[in-house]
């Protein structure tokens, strides 16, 4: 049980750190990019849409070789430990977060923007206010970035080593997705079919509460002064 519970925690705290940073990355962004007119945006775009179904065992390598002692971070010796691990799922999740949040900024209505102007906001004011208007849709980027990050295997198990440590038999850098196939070859069966029933319960639970958000996005909505003034926090009398 013990044996478990570790893996399962440690899925949890490098998918969700992962996911927290790649949240606080994407959104900045995402809302730039929405916000702006410039030549080449479209192929930004497409860039960004195509990170999402990047291989993962690429990204895994790059970081294995930026992490190394001959590399440009091996100084920080993070090689083989959650925290490279952490910097592995958030290049993979970035990209799902950043293009789904950015559908999810471009699909408000300019006017929302020209009335939150016209209230006498600023750009981080009406930044702040598209944001809330979008905020089922950056939610759902949110859920699909955090599935991309529990469910990886080939990145962590190069960057981590999928350490336990032996006395206890707790994990330091074994996955839910890396203990599974550990646990598949040493004929485990018993352990693997838990470590998948966790796994799958957490994925199935994120794309569940995913979908309920999707149907819940309000569809595109005319901006009203008075909604545009409670967006900014109070209109007029601000």
């Amino acid at each position: 049980m013990q044996y478990l519970v570790s893996i399962t925690l440690v899925s949890l705290y490098v998918s969700t750190a992962a996911v927290v940073i790649s949240t606080a990355l994407s959104l900045p962004v995402a809302v730039t990019v929405a916000f702006s007119d410039f030549r080449g945006k479209s192929v930004l775009t497409s860039i960004i849409s195509t990170g999402m179904g990047f291989p993962s065992v690429v990204i895994g390598l790059v970081v294995l070789l930026a992490l190394s002692n001959s590399g440009p971070l091996g100084d920080f010796e993070l090689l083989f430990t959650p925290q490279a691990m952490i910097l592995s799922q958030t290049i993979l999740a970035t990209p799902v977060v950043l293009s789904v949040s950015l559908s999810a900024v471009e699909s408000v209505g300019d006017d929302l923007r020209e009335a939150a102007y016209g209230a006498g906001g600023t750009t981080i004011d009406v930044g702040l206010a598209v944001l809330r208007e979008a905020r089922y849709g950056i939610v759902t980027a949110i859920l699909a970035g955090y599935g991309r990050a529990i469910s990886e295997v080939g990145s962590v198990l190069i960057v981590g080593g999928n350490i336990v440590f032996p006395a206890d038999q707790t994990s330091y850098t074994r996955t839910l997705t890396t203990a599974i196939t550990v646990e598949a070859r040493k004929g485990n069966v018993e352990t693997g079919l838990a470590l998948g029933a966790i796994l799958l319960a957490l994925v199935l639970g994120v794309n569940a509460l995913g979908s309920h958000l999707r149907s819940r996005t309000p569809g595109r909505r005319t901006a009203k002064s008075g909604t545009v003034g409670t967006s900014l926090g109070g209109g007029e009398n601000r």
